[in-house]
């Protein structure tokens, strides 16, 4: 039963049962306009009160609706507000914790509100590219004011109810049973027969003009990737200059038009992109899980520092092992460091700080680890150096610690080989900075058990990572990817690019950063030592020598004062090198190869659809078990544009044939072998005119 339907005090109780977040479907929707005609139909009835079970009002849309005709079937939520509005008996909204999207603008067409003192409240549609639907931007701005209502619509973000109290939104904040608040609230409001509407009020704008103005300077620097803002404020000043039925058409005509946005497309796919990647096709979500009471970290390094404080923001004490007191000491130094930042811009108080640091149990003693639950190594990125770690933590280990290796590159099944538990090892690949960066690649080795899987995936939830599973290849998911951009960023060099011709292209189509300077900002010994291993291992892999010359002059990076560009001391600005750009000429000149003028446009696309059409042998290999999972790999750890969606949507949009055609036109072009190979799984579903992403 989507709908409960009760009667206190004679004042029916309308509740929404649609769990975990009370979506409106067409089954909430049918049953509340169904309740709502009873209620109309019994003489007894002299009011209702509209709640959701459990612990929220309503999350709004009902994401397993969405892009099906059952999401705007009748009655749609434009008509159930209708019906709400229509009532001959006064409606309270009965708002416990949450109302989000359409569950607040349901609300917002009920005659009163109530709710409980930590309720909280957002229209949040702009954050997938769309703006509220169902009257939100014409009733919100009539409840709490233009200045007020701009920000809610514009930023998405939750505003508790105790913040707005002071305005006309909510009749009264209930402490104690809401239940029994609203209905006694509701009773009274019957015995008065008012039936006021938010539709009805006047807009509450001194200086409409300023106010406007400077909602839309607000939003100048998101606009320009995101048309969503803009028509927000659009609807909103219509509904102030024509009136709320001249506003709600203006809403409904930018609503269609976002919905079908490439950009709307994007954050749509990101949005569900993430909660895709916490189901593993073949590990049920009713997998008993692990104990973890306690991690251990061994390196206390950029990166162990870093993963440490993930789990000490979560409350899980850390024991963190080195094996010099000196790196201990400058490890803690570092974490104390950082948190002393977030104090100081009052994201922390000293007293936070203090706690946290109270969860680390530092230490030079391997045995120390005995009683972790979990142990993640964050050691050099060698396997020799991996080896002897593993082989000293199996030996000591609790039965059932899951053993996890932070490695961006190496075999996990010859790591977990080093051990008498493969079953209990996995990959934990935290993105630097570890505290910063949302991805984790959890990489499932080839006997993984699945509740070690189920445990980490969970456990990545609570540390607030996005976390993607990736089968044992060189690299993964993402650094097998980024190998092949990196590789023709290097080509596009000899052919007659410069480092920062090729970085703005990229970055002009909306990464964060071009391949160079995310290379200096790295490190370029890392790349140097990876080719290194390649040539051993892969010698038929070609690559430019040109990054090798680089990392032999000594230029790492940002650290050394000089990569692909140079640096000044104490500024992290990237400056072209006139020493670096004659290095690359004179190397294209001793290669025997003429240089031209390459069009951006060509750089952006050897440099995407390189990811693409390694991404799609990932897919066909199965080391990704989903395109989506590739997408958030990319969007949440390699600075790939949210409005474009990830590499493998941005293919899906531009069509896989045109990405086919013109790997077809680079490979006439260079004689690259990359491009004459496509992925067999890309040749195919261009052929069919299919997609990756269904």
């Amino acid at each position: 039963m989507a709908v409960a339907y009760a009667i206190q005090d004679g004042v029916a109780v309308v509740t929404f049962e649609n769990p975990p977040v009370n979506g409106l479907n067409h089954a909430t929707r049918t049953g509340i306009v169904d309740a709502i005609q009873r209620a109309q139909d019994d003489a007894q009835v002299v009011a209702i009160v509209l709640t959701g079970a459990g612990s929220v009002f309503s999350g709004g849309a009902d994401i397993t609706e969405f892009n099906k005709p059952a999401a705007i079937a009748e009655p749609n939520l434009h008509t159930v507000i209708a019906t709400v509005e229509a009532s001959k008996k006064p409606i309270v909204a009965a708002i416990n914790k949450l109302a989000m999207g359409g569950g607040l603008e349901l609300a917002l067409g009920a005659n009163y509100r109530v709710a409980t003192p930590d309720a909280q409240v957002a229209l949040p549609e702009v954050k997938i590219g769309l703006l509220p639907g169902a009257g939100g931007t014409q009733r919100l701005p009539r409840a709490v004011g233009l200045e007020r209502a701009l920000t809610m619509i514009v930023t998405g973000d939750p505003v508790a109810a105790t913040k707005l109290a002071d305005g006309k939104l909510f009749d009264a904040i209930i402490e104690g049973d809401l239940i029994a608040g609203a209905v006694e609230f509701a009773r009274k409001a019957g015995a008065q027969g008012a039936l006021p509407r938010v539709r009805d009020r006047e807009i509450d704008a001194p200086n409409a003009d300023a106010v406007l103005t400077h909602a839309r300077q607000e939003i100048t620097a998101i606009a320009k990737r995101f048309p969503a803002p803009g028509k927000c404020i659009d609807a909103v000043e219509h509904g102030l200059r024509h009136g709320f039925d001249a506003g709600l058409t203006r809403e409904r005509d930018g609503f269609i038009a976002l919905l079908d946005s490439p950009e709307s497309h994007a954050l749509r796919h990101a949005f569900f992109g993430e909660r895709a990647a916490s189901k593993i096709p073949d590990v049920p979500s009713s997998t008993p899980l692990r104990t973890l009471r306690e991690v251990g970290v061994i390196g206390a390094g950029t990166m162990g520092g870093g993963i440490t404080m993930n789990f000490i923001n979560a409350g899980i004490p850390v024991v963190l092992v080195e094996t010099k007191q000196e790196a201990l000491d400058r490890g803690l130094a570092t974490i104390r460091k950082n948190y002393e930042r977030n104090v100081k811009n009052g994201k922390l108080t000293a007293e936070q700080l203090e706690s946290r640091m109270a969860l680390i149990r530092p230490s030079l003693a391997f045995d120390d680890l005995k009683t972790a639950d979990l142990i993640i190594e964050a050691v050099f990125e060698e396997l020799s150096v991996k080896q002897q770690v593993f082989e000293k933590i199996d030996a000591i280990a609790k039965p059932g610690a899951i053993l996890a290796s932070n490695t961006s590159t190496l075999d996990l099944d010859k790591i977990a080989a080093f051990t008498k538990r493969p079953e209990d090892v996995v990959g934990m690949h935290f993105f630097s900075p570890a505290n910063v960066m949302k991805l984790l690649e959890v990489v499932r080795g080839e006997k993984t058990a699945k509740d070690v899987l189920a445990t980490v995936m969970a456990l990545a939830k609570k540390i607030r990572k996005t976390a993607v599973v990736s089968g044992v290849c060189d690299g993964f998911i993402g650094n097998r990817m980024v190998e092949q951009y990196v590789r023709q960023a290097l080509e596009m060099l000899e052919e007659g690019g410069l480092p920062e011709q090729i970085d703005r292209a990229i970055e002009q189509f909306g990464f964060a950063m071009g391949p160079f300077r995310m290379s200096d900002l790295a490190g370029n010994d890392i790349g140097w030592a990876i080719r290194k291993r390649r040539a051993v291992e892969h010698p038929d892999i070609v690559y430019s020598k040109i990054a090798d010359r680089l990392c032999e002059a000594g230029r790492f990076g940002q650290k050394t004062g000089g990569g692909w560009y140079d640096y000044q001391p104490g500024d992290r600005n990237a400056h072209p090198s006139k020493m670096v750009d004659d290095m690359i000429v004179a190397y294209s000149s001793e290669a025997g190869t003429a240089r031209r003028t390459l069009e951006d446009a060509e750089i952006v696309e050897r440099l995407v659809f390189a990811l693409v059409n390694e991404g799609a042998k990932i897919l066909e290999e199965g080391i990704a078990s989903k395109a989506s999972d590739i997408d958030m790999v990319y969007l949440t750890g390699y600075g790939f544009p949210l409005f474009r969606g990830g590499p493998m949507l941005y293919a899906d949009m531009v069509g896989l044939g045109h990405v086919k055609q013109a790997m077809e036109r680079y490979a006439a072009a260079t004689g690259d072998e990359f491009w004459s190979k496509p992925a067999p799984l890309l040749t195919r579903l261009a052929g069919e005119g299919r997609r990756f992403n269904g």
